[in-house]
C-alpha cells in the first residue's frame, strides 16, 4: 500500500515539473517560429520623410523594410538614413537594384560589401532584377533592354531554353559581385520559379495577386524552394494587373495567413505607386497586418497552423509553360503544346484534392523527389 502511494506521489511530482516545461517549450517554439518569419512592406516612395513616416506607421507590427525605389538605392545619403532609421526601429532591411552601377556610383559596391559589417543580420540582402521568369514568359527575354536581347534566338528546344535562362541570370557583373561578397539574392516572380532557383536565387517571393490562384503559385514557389533546399517568400501585389490597388483588408489578411501556413519565411506587401501619404496602403491594410502580427505571436497561434507539403505534382522536364491559363506560352517562345490541356487539367485536380499539402515540381534527375514526398503524382497520371 505504501509502495502504491509512493508511486502515485512520484507521478504527481513529475507531472507538476514536466507540464509547465512542455508549455514553456511549446510557447518558445511558437516564438522561435515567429522570429524566423519576416513580415514587411515595400517602400516605393522617393523621399526620406516618406520612408520614415511609413516606418513609424508599421514598426509595431512588421520586422522588415524593402527599399524598393531605384532613386533611393542610388542616393547614398537617403539610403544610409533610411536604412539606419529602419534598423533603429528594430527592422531588417533589403535593397532593390535592377543592376549594380559600378562606374556611375562607385560608392555602391563598398556600401553593399560592408553592409553586413555595419548592420549584421539586419541586412537581409539585395533584391536583384525583378520578375525574370514572368518577363521571360511575357516578352521573350528575362530582362528588358540590350542585356538579354537575342538570348533566345534560334533556341532549339525546352531544355536549351532552360539552360540559356538559368546561365544568363547569374552571368552578369552585378550577380557575380553579390556572390563574391556573400550577399543573399532575392527577387519576386509570377512564373518559372523553379528556374529562378536553378539560376541561383537564395529566395523568390511568390506574387499573390492578379486574380491568380494562390494555391497554385504557392505550390510552384514552395515546391521549387523545398526540393532545391532554399527559402521562399510571398509578396502581395495588385489585385488586378492593370489597376494599382490592393485587395481589401480582409483579403490581404487571408493571403498572409495562407502564405504563413504554407511555410513562407518572408512576406511583403507591395506598395507602389506612392502618391498618397502611405502609397497604396490604407488603414484597412495596416489593420490587417497588425491583426496578422498579433496572431503569429500569440501562444497558441489558433487558426494558422502550418501545413507541410506531402504530395508532389511533377511537371515534364524543363517545361516552361506560363501556367496562368491554357493560352499561356512556353518560355516566351513557343505557343501552348499538345500537353497543356492535360497538364492543366491534372494540376487543377491535384490542387483541388490536396490544397496546401501540394508542391508542384519538375522532373529533374539531379533532385531525388521520390524520397521527399509521401505521394508522387505525374502530369500524365489519372487523378481520381
Amino acid at each position: 500500500m505504501k509502495t502504491s502511494w509512493l508511486v502515485l506521489l512520484s507521478v504527481l511530482l513529475v507531472s507538476a515539473v514536466c507540464f509547465p516545461l512542455v508549455y514553456v517549450h511549446n510557447e518558445n517554439k511558437n516564438e522561435a517560429s515567429a522570429e524566423e518569419f519576416f513580415l514587411g512592406v515595400s517602400f516605393g516612395g522617393d523621399t526620406i520623410s516618406q520612408a520614415k513616416s511609413l516606418i513609424d506607421k508599421v514598426k509595431g507590427y512588421t520586422n522588415f523594410f524593402l527599399i524598393n525605389n531605384w532613386d533611393i538605392s542610388i542616393n547614398e545619403t537617403a539610403l544610409n538614413e533610411i536604412s539606419q532609421y529602419a534598423i533603429d526601429a528594430d527592422m531588417s532591411i533589403m535593397v532593390y537594384y535592377d543592376f549594380i552601377p559600378y562606374r556611375t556610383y562607385p560608392w555602391i559596391p563598398t556600401w553593399l560589401s560592408t553592409a553586413k559589417e555595419r548592420w549584421g543580420n539586419k541586412f537581409l540582402g539585395v533584391y536583384l532584377y525583378d520578375e525574370p521568369g514572368g518577363k521571360q514568359i511575357d516578352t521573350g527575354q528575362w530582362r528588358s533592354g540590350s542585356t538579354a536581347e537575342g538570348l533566345f534566338e534560334n533556341v532549339s528546344d525546352y531544355s536549351d531554353a532552360a539552360n540559356r535562362f538559368t546561365t544568363a541570370i547569374p552571368s552578369g557583373l552585378s550577380w557575380q559581385f553579390a556572390v563574391n561578397n556573400s550577399i543573399p539574392l532575392f527577387t519576386s516572380d509570377y512564373a518559372l520559379y523553379w528556374f529562378d532557383y536553378l539560376a541561383g536565387y537564395d529566395s523568390v517571393f511568390v506574387e499573390l495577386g492578379w486574380n491568380h490562384s494562390r494555391i497554385q503559385h504557392i505550390a510552384l514557389g514552395r515546391g521549387a524552394a523545398n526540393l532545391q533546399e532554399r527559402d521562399w517568400g510571398a509578396i502581395i501585389v495588385w489585385t488586378i494587373r492593370d489597376e494599382p490597388a490592393l485587395g481589401s483588408g480582409d483579403e490581404i489578411l487571408q493571403d498572409m495567413i495562407t502564405a504563413y501556413r504554407a511555410g513562407a519565411k518572408y512576406l511583403a506587401i507591395f506598395n507602389f505607386p506612392y502618391d498618397q501619404p502611405f502609397g497604396i496602403l490604407e488603414e484597412e491594410h495596416f489593420k490587417a497586418m497588425e491583426t496578422f502580427w498579433d496572431m503569429i505571436h500569440s501562444p497558441d497561434q489558433e487558426g494558422i497552423e502550418k501545413v507541410e507539403a506531402e504530395v508532389a505534382f511533377v511537371l515534364p522536364k524543363d517545361y516552361g509553360w506560363g501556367m496562368r491559363g491554357p493560352g499561356d506560352n512556353i518560355w516566351g517562345v513557343w505557343p501552348p503544346d499538345f500537353r497543356v490541356p492535360l497538364v492543366a487539367y491534372n494540376m487543377n485536380k491535384a490542387i483541388e484534392k490536396y490544397g496546401l499539402k501540394l508542391d508542384i515540381i519538375y522532373d529533374d534527375p539531379q533532385f531525388n523527389y521520390e524520397e521527399k514526398y509521401s505521394q508522387i503524382v505525374y502530369w500524365n497520371s489519372t487523378i481520381s
